[in-house]
């Protein structure tokens, strides 16, 4: 229920940009663009705080945190690399414009698709949230996810277009399979895990933000395999030491 709603708040919230970002000058709309990238940075510095968190500091030590994630970053990033994750990503978004809206931007339709789905994707919220859902224990951080999620996406939509509504199509599989997992594994989740992957993801979060005020056009889906290299290590860590 949780990700249905997700799904719902990202399609209103896109729909009602797109019908305000006609009526809104580009400078306006970049404006607004920058002011969520900027909210993506210091969302992304508070996650950090997750390297301090006392299960993560007792299962790989207080040193150990920081290497999880930075071992984590590389191996994810050369899996990505081969995978060619972020490619794959534009292209699909461009298959998605040319089956959609074929005359539009074709760009900035595959920017808004691409950085919306890396943004509503890789925060804790969207991980915690979806267990959380999984385990029988409420939906209350994917609602407040969703919240969110709208209205960013009325920000995203009116400067991007509606390549960001599209974004609603990796957030319903990704949140959907985390969801499913949960029910038959999420309990056995230590809270190191959850840590470890809030910590990865508050460094993603970080180039996503980069990549909106086009600061730097990090490539984070390419470095998505991080969320699952975090887990591992630490659990591996763990049972070494």
């Amino acid at each position: 229920m949780g990700t249905l709603i997700n799904i719902v708040a990202i399609l209103a919230g896109a729909t009602i940009g797109v019908l305000l970002g006609n009526r809104l000058p580009e400078r306006l709309s970049r404006t607004l663009t920058d002011a969520m990238g900027l909210v993506v940075l210091v969302i992304g510095a508070l996650n950090l705080a997750a390297l301090q968190d006392a299960d993560f500091v007792a299962a790989v030590t207080s040193a150990g945190t920081l290497l999880i994630v930075l071992g984590a970053l590389l191996l994810g990033g050369i899996t990505g690399s081969l995978l060619q994750i972020e490619a794959r990503l534009e292209q699909f978004g461009g298959w998605l414009q040319r089956k959609t809206s074929g005359s539009g931007d074709r760009q900035k339709f595959i920017e808004g698709f691409v950085n919306s789905s890396l943004l509503f994707t890789i925060g804790p919220m969207a991980v915690l949230g979806a267990l959380q859902d999984g385990l029988g224990n409420g939906f209350d951080i994917l609602a407040l996810k969703s919240t969110l999620d709208g209205f960013t996406a009325i920000a995203f939509a009116a400067a991007l277009g509606w390549g960001v509504a599209f974004s609603a199509i990796p957030v319903g599989v990704w949140q959907g399979a985390l969801t499913v997992i949960a029910v038959g594994a999420g309990a056995l989740m230590p809270a190191s895990v959850v840590a470890s992957i809030t910590a990865t993801g508050g460094i993603l979060l970080l180039g996503t933000g980069l990549r909106l005020l086009q600061i730097r056009m990090v490539s984070v889906a390419d470095l998505l395999p991080a969320l699952v290299f975090a887990p591992l290590l630490t659990l591996l860590v763990d049972a070494v030491i």
